[in-house]
């Protein structure tokens, strides 16, 4: 990412609030955390964020009024809400308070990721994502992919894997968190040999060498990761 985007995250759980700060501070966020909604007030009125994460269910106080009455000051704040229940009524509820997402607990990063995004997108200009990884570069906004200068002819779907492996650059992805980034209807795709043909697909096109690949290493038993930061 280009600039840095600022997310605060509104949890009375301490462990959701972990999980999240060291899950979106490796895509390159800055994470702002906040037990309640009176001490999120305060941080968006001091500092407002780029977008929030906000608890539908908080001791301290109800997430609905709290992001509908958000919504009155801060318009163009989005909000992704969280809830650890999964019934109709309560998604209707929380979208009809403003927010502008939904997301049961527990969740995928990727997916989360994936909508943080989408919102993101409603609100701020876009801006020329580049990722890259030696000679390979991936222009974002333009879906360009490039080696040692070089256009790179890949497909929609390659294109999304090497972007997905290129953001959790280092990081171990297994198949399934590569399904569910691939695939947003995670019922799709069960058999896990489909990501191992599109890695192969796409080893064709940016190794010289596939049986010792330089960008997209397998790691047994788990899944794959690109350029390792050793």
């Amino acid at each position: 990412m280009t600039t840095k985007i600022t997310i605060l995250a509104v949890d009375d759980d301490p462990d959701i609030l972990r999980v999240l700060r060291a899950n979106l501070e490796l895509y390159g966020f800055t994470i702002q955390t906040a037990p309640d909604c009176r001490e999120a007030a305060g941080i968006i009125e001091d500092t407002p964020p780029d977008l929030l994460i906000l608890d539908l269910t908080l001791p301290s106080c109800d997430g609905v009024s709290f992001c509908r009455e958000l919504k009155t000051t801060h318009p163009l704040l989005p909000v992704i809400m969280l809830t650890a229940r999964d019934l109709l009524s309560d998604k209707v509820i929380g979208l009809e308070s403003g927010a502008d997402d939904y997301m049961v607990k527990p969740f995928e990063t990727l997916e989360l990721l994936a909508r943080i995004r989408v919102c993101l997108r409603r609100t701020k200009p876009q801006e020329p994502i580049l990722l890259s990884c030696g000679d390979l570069r991936l222009e974002v906004s333009e879906r360009k992919a490039t080696l040692g200068g070089s256009p790179l002819d890949l497909t929609p779907k390659e294109f999304d894997l090497l972007r997905l492996l290129l953001e959790a650059q280092g990081k171990v992805l297994s198949r399934e968190a590569i399904r569910r980034g691939l695939w947003k209807d995670s019922k799709l795709y069960t058999w896990s040999r489909i990501i191992d043909v599109h890695i192969q697909h796409l080893r064709t096109k940016i190794e010289s060498d596939t049986t010792s690949p330089r960008y997209i290493h397998t790691v047994p038993g788990i899944g794959y990761r690109c350029c390792r930061n050793d």
